[in-house]
C-alpha cells in the first residue's frame, strides 16, 4: 500500500475513491495541442469522441452516477445544437420537473455519445426527466456558442415548462456555463429556474483563485489552452466568460455548490458560494475530502452521496415552486 493510499484510508475515504485516486496519479492529463492548432484540437475531440468512452465520459462531465434505471431517451432539436431528453421508467406522467444538465469537460469534451449517455445517467440518478445540452464546443465554435445554446435550450423548456419546475445544473465548464446563463436570464427578463448546482464551477477563466496560483495539483497546465481555445481574445472578465465577476439579481435561484479539497476549481467555487452568500441567495456549500475535480467518476460512495444531497436540495425546491 502506498504512502498516499494509508493516508486516504486514514481519512475514510472509500476503496473505490482510493482507487480513482491512484488511477489520476498513474494516468497524469496529456498537455493539450496548443489553441492555434486546430487539426490537433479537431482529432483529440475525434478520440474523446469515441462510443466506446461515451459512458464514461457522460458519468464525468456531469457528475451524475450509475442508477441502472431504465430510461428512454429523444432528441430535441434546437437552433444550432440539440438536446437529449431522458425520461425514466416509472416517472409520473404528470411530473413536469426537469433538470437541464449542462455537461462539463473544459469546453471541449463531453458531446455527441457522452452527452446522449449522460441524458440517461442524469435522469435515473435524479429521479426526473433530464435536458441534457449538447451545445456546440471549439476548435469550430468558440465562446458565445455554448452559451448561446444553453439560453435555446433554456427557451425551449419555457415553451412548455413553468420554471417554478425547473432547475439548472452543471459540472465544471458545465458550471461555468449554468452560472452565465442564469446571468443572460436576468439581462433578458427572463423567468428564473427554482434551484441550480454548481458543482466544481469554473467561474472565474482569468485563473486568479488561490488553488489555481499555487496549483498545488499540477492541473492548470492542462487547463489554459482549452481555454484559450474557448476565449479566444475576450475580455476574460466579461461575466458570460467568468461569472464570478457578474452582477447576482435579486430572483437569483437558490444554489449548492460541491467541491473537495483536491479540486484545482476549490477557490473557483469558495468565491462562487461567498459572492452568492453576499448578494443574498440561499446557498449551501459542500466540501468533499480527498476529492479532485469532479470528484470519483461517477463511481464512489462519495460521488452517489453527492448526488443524494443535491437530490434532496432539488426536491425541496421543485416541491417549493409546486406550492407557488
Amino acid at each position: 500500500m502506498t504512502e498516499r493510499t494509508e493516508r486516504d484510508t486514514e481519512h475514510g475515504l472509500s476503496p473505490e475513491a482510493q482507487a480513482w485516486l491512484e488511477m489520476l496519479k498513474a494516468n497524469p492529463q496529456p498537455p493539450a495541442p496548443e489553441p492555434d492548432d486546430i487539426e490537433a484540437w479537431r482529432a483529440l475531440v475525434a478520440v474523446t469522441s469515441a462510443p466506446e468512452l461515451a459512458d464514461a465520459i457522460g458519468l464525468a462531465t456531469t457528475g451524475a452516477v450509475a442508477t441502472g434505471v431504465p430510461v428512454e431517451v429523444h432528441t430535441v432539436d434546437l437552433p444550432n445544437a440539440v438536446v437529449h431528453v431522458g425520461t425514466p421508467e416509472g416517472l409520473a406522467p404528470d411530473d413536469r420537473r426537469v433538470l437541464l444538465s449542462v455537461h462539463g469537460g473544459a469546453f471541449t469534451v463531453g458531446g455527441g455519445a457522452a452527452t446522449r449517455a449522460a441524458t440517461g445517467f442524469v435522469a435515473g440518478a435524479y429521479g426526473v426527466t433530464a435536458w441534457s445540452v449538447d451545445y456546440r464546443m471549439p476548435p469550430d465554435h468558440p465562446f458565445p456558442a455554448a452559451l448561446d445554446d444553453c439560453l435555446d435550450a433554456y427557451r425551449a423548456l419555457l415553451e412548455s415548462h413553468d420554471p417554478a419546475s425547473v432547475a439548472v445544473g452543471g459540472v465544471s465548464a458545465g458550471g461555468n456555463l449554468t452560472a452565465a446563463l442564469l446571468l443572460r436570464l436576468q439581462e433578458e427578463g427572463l423567468p428564473m429556474p427554482c434551484a441550480a448546482v454548481l458543482n466544481s464551477p469554473c467561474a472565474d477563466l482569468t485563473l486568479s483563485g488561490d488553488t489555481l496560483v499555487n496549483d498545488a495539483t499540477g492541473d492548470v497546465a492542462g487547463l489554459t489552452n482549452n481555454l484559450k481555445l474557448y476565449t479566444g481574445d475576450h475580455d476574460l472578465t466579461d461575466p458570460h466568460l467568468s461569472p464570478l465577476f457578474g452582477r447576482i439579481g435579486d430572483d437569483w435561484p437558490p444554489t449548492i455548490l460541491f467541491t473537495g479539497t483536491r479540486d484545482f476549481l476549490l477557490s473557483d467555487t469558495v468565491r462562487m458560494h461567498r459572492k452568492l452568500l453576499a448578494a443574498g441567495v440561499r446557498a449551501e456549500l459542500h466540501v468533499f475530502e480527498a476529492a479532485p475535480h469532479g470528484m470519483f467518476g461517477g463511481n464512489a460512495p462519495e460521488d452517489r452521496l453527492l448526488v443524494a444531497q443535491a437530490r434532496q436540495f432539488l426536491e425541496a425546491a421543485w416541491n417549493e415552486g409546486a406550492k407557488t
